[in-house]
């Protein structure tokens, strides 16, 4: 979904970040705000509509336009895609440009996973079986497998993800601080990288006016939503 002036401002990104987003390299393309795959109604009771409208078309959109200001000055970073820039980003030079485009970039591309990876309740499918033997080979059981990516998700202490990653073609459960991900090789530590299968977001924007501070009841509902038909075509890859 490409934003035009009048959304942009609506969503309170100032000027200057529509500015700079339009002074990228000429081979380079502004990151915008992908639209929802479902609407924001569509994960109640366990997500409300509420902090769904919030959490996209203010949170992720910030992300985006403070992303794309700091491109605006790295034309050669500019030209990569979203995946490729994430994992570049150990190899920049600047650790006050890299720590920027690893809360913005990080903060755009995490949210863009998030949204693909849950679904309505009635559209979330089922683990494949594929799916399934890696999980029970891993853990032990589904079971298994859920309590140990909500005890990541839970222990993360402030803000922060949890994700269940293939690491060397195994399964495998961390979680990254702030807007890190497991993409994000010579940043993160190497036990955590890897590609993500799922992800939970646990900043507090993405649960506190439905759930508060009950961060393990959001945990639990989350469930409901995850959108398996995803997760199942991520593994396949």
């Amino acid at each position: 979904m490409h934003m035009n002036r009048r959304t942009i401002l609506k969503w309170g990104i100032s000027t200057a970040a529509l500015a700079s987003a339009g002074s990228l390299h000429a081979e380079a393309t502004a990151h915008t705000l992908p639209a929802l795959p479902y609407a924001v109604a569509d994960l109640e009771p366990h997500i409300d509509a509420a902090t769904m409208t919030i959490h996209h078309s203010k949170h992720h959109a910030a992300y985006i336009a403070k992303l794309n200001e700091i491109l605006a000055t790295q034309p050669k970073l500019a030209r990569l895609s979203l995946d490729a820039l994430m994992g570049q980003l150990g190899k920049v030079d600047d650790p006050a440009i890299q720590g920027a485009l690893r809360n913005q970039g990080g903060g755009h591309w995490n949210h863009r996973f998030f949204w693909t990876i849950m679904a309505p309740p009635a559209k979330t499918g089922q683990p494949s079986a594929a799916l399934s033997k890696a999980i029970d080979e891993a853990f032990g059981s589904m079971d298994a497998m859920k309590a140990a990516f909500a005890d990541a998700a839970l222990k993360r202490f402030g803000s922060g993800w949890a994700w269940l990653i293939v690491q060397n073609g195994k399964l495998k459960i961390t979680s990254t601080p702030n807007q890190d991900n497991p993409l994000m090789k010579g940043c993160v530590p190497e036990a955590d990288a890897g590609q993500p299968l799922l992800g939970i977001d646990v900043w507090e924007h993405a649960y506190y006016l439905h759930y508060q501070n009950r961060r393990a009841d959001y945990i639990n509902a989350w469930w409901n939503v995850v959108n398996w038909n995803a997760v199942n075509a991520l593994f396949k890859a």
